[in-house]
């Protein structure tokens, strides 16, 4: 097996190799996994929440489930509760909101719905939308469609990286930028 191409990148003053993979043909991008680095993600954190630290908001939405870690993270960072879009439905989630959306990484439809006991809890409030990396913005549209059928409002949107057009991301509260890495 040879040894895959990486990207190295400095997050938060923590350094890490992230590994290439071909998405379509000609395109690859850098893939960051911060699931079980505590290190990476508590880092991340702190940096993100010294960020954000002038907007209001009630609480942090994130998507399952490469960003929990994180939005855990930051809840402990900033006092602030957090609800998770889950991305398959229970039984127990009662009456959920649903949104769906385009996953880039899987090419396959993606649903993010909010449990019904997160519905009362976020309705009428500000909410800051946490996200690990922003490429598309395909899990950002979910989540926004979400929050807009639960009656809620965008204070912000933040992740730990954006990805491709950096102008279109502009207004994300970011660690840093990826690009794409095309042959």
């Amino acid at each position: 097996m040879s040894k895959r191409e990486t990207y190295s990148i400095d997050i938060a003053g923590v350094k890490r190799e992230l590994p290439l993979f071909e998405i379509k043909p000609g395109l690859r991008i850098a893939i960051l996994n911060i699931l079980g680095d505590t290190e990476l993600v508590q880092a991340c954190a702190r940096e993100l929440a010294k960020k954000i630290k002038d907007v209001e908001y009630d609480m942090l939405i994130t998507a399952e489930a490469k960003s929990i870690p994180l939005a855990h993270a930051l809840s402990v960072e900033t006092g602030k509760p957090y609800i998770v879009l889950r991305k398959s439905y229970k039984p127990y989630m009662g009456d959920a909101i649903r949104a769906e959306t385009l996953s880039i990484t899987t090419g396959q439809p993606q649903v993010l719905i909010l449990d019904e006991k997160d519905r009362e809890i976020i309705k009428g409030k500000k909410a800051l939308v946490v996200d690990d990396v922003i490429s598309t913005g395909s899990t950002l549209q979910g989540m926004r469609m979400v929050l807009d059928k639960a009656e809620a409002v965008i204070a912000a949107e933040a992740a730990i990286l954006t990805e491709g057009d950096r102008a279109q991301w502009m207004h994300i509260h970011s660690l840093g930028h990826l690009p794409l890495f095309t042959d």
